[in-house]
């Protein structure tokens, strides 16, 4: 299992002891397509599964070049879903990702045109670099599933997923993503540059001739479908939780609002997005029932865009990811 220090999942599901379903094994498989393209960053993938599993959003924060969106196009590759893409810009409008009402010529009436949201993975590339007009168009989409457009309520898709990147390091031309915004996302999950082996591994792939424009030449091929997706997350949603792992959760999200360095700590709707979490991890590998392990393998990626912290604290360079660290090794684990 993942150390608790570390910063997300594993890159491995954790091996459990519940006989394996016929979805498990599509969930398996989605890994084993998703690697044929994208190298070094199977915990970013694990995290993905996990948010698919869930019915909730991720976002992907790394530098550029380390695959944050061939990584969602090569899952959107191994899922027989529709996916569509937003490169978000400082001048796209609401209306450029919900939809708008636009007069039809031929019925002389006013209708809904069906913006981009109206998938089931929508991937959001570099969302930080539109207003927050714009980014708040998503937040009824993201949180209710639906869209409201002149007096009617239209339901997205389900499945639906919103994946999306943003550079940490790059803040010309970039808005940060307001409390509200970031709380919409189940997980924030930070792709790292990959280690010497993964990075030859990825330029032998390119020596010999491999296009991340053309998913399909690379041999990734769909293995799981919505029905699969939806099956597999009544089986999550029965996943077990004892009383005592309940309260260690809570017990985690108070210790994040007792730390002087911060100055919002876990609202209770985070801490139901981590049980979830925990949930869809230990039933990747098997597990009838989540265990502290699970807990803190998820509590990084479910809580780290959650805390906001104190001026004066991320002056001295504390960071989010430390406090959860300290928390964890402070807080009582369960037997």
């Amino acid at each position: 299992m993942t150390d608790p220090s570390s910063a997300g999942p594993s890159s491995a599901f954790p091996a459990g002891e519940q006989a394996t379903t016929a979805d498990r094994d599509a969930f398996r498989r989605v890994r084993v397509e998703v690697a044929k393209a994208v190298v070094g960053q199977d915990g970013a993938v694990t995290g993905l599964l996990v948010t698919l599993l869930t019915g909730g959003h991720a976002l992907l924060e790394g530098v550029p070049g380390v695959a944050k969106t061939l990584l969602v196009r090569a899952l959107s590759a191994a899922l027989t879903l529709d996916t569509k893409r937003v490169q978000f810009t400082p001048d796209l409008m609401p209306g450029d990702i919900t939809g708008s009402v636009v007069y039809d010529a031929r019925s002389a009436e006013f209708v809904f045109r069906n913006g981009p949201v109206f998938t089931n993975i929508l991937l959001a590339d570099e969302i930080n670099r539109t207003p927050p007009k714009t980014q708040a168009a998503l937040l009824e989409a993201m949180e209710e599933r639906q869209v409201s457009a002149d007096g009617e309520t239209i339901a997205l898709p389900d499945p639906f997923l919103v994946a999306a990147t943003q550079n940490p390091i790059e803040y010309e031309g970039t808005y940060t993503l307001p409390e509200a915004q970031l709380d919409r996302f189940l997980l924030k999950i930070v792709l790292d540059v990959p280690d010497r082996d993964a990075e030859f591994e990825m330029l032998r792939r390119h020596s010999e001739g491999f296009d991340p424009r053309a998913l399909q030449k690379a041999g990734v091929h769909p293995v799981l479908d919505s029905a699969g997706i939806l099956r597999a997350r009544d089986e999550v949603r029965a996943v077990g939780a004892r009383p005592d792992l309940l309260a260690y959760i809570v017990d985690l999200a108070r210790a994040t609002r007792q730390s002087p360095s911060v100055r919002l700590g876990v609202s209770p709707r985070g801490a139901t997005a981590l049980l979830a979490a925990a949930k869809a991890y230990a039933w990747l590998g098997g597990y009838d029932a989540i265990t502290p392990d699970h807990v803190q393998a998820m509590a990084h990626p479910a809580w780290r865009h959650r805390l906001q912290l104190q001026p004066e604290a991320e002056l001295e360079g504390v960071s989010a990811d430390g406090i959860l660290r300290s928390v964890l090794q402070q807080v009582q684990v369960p037997l």
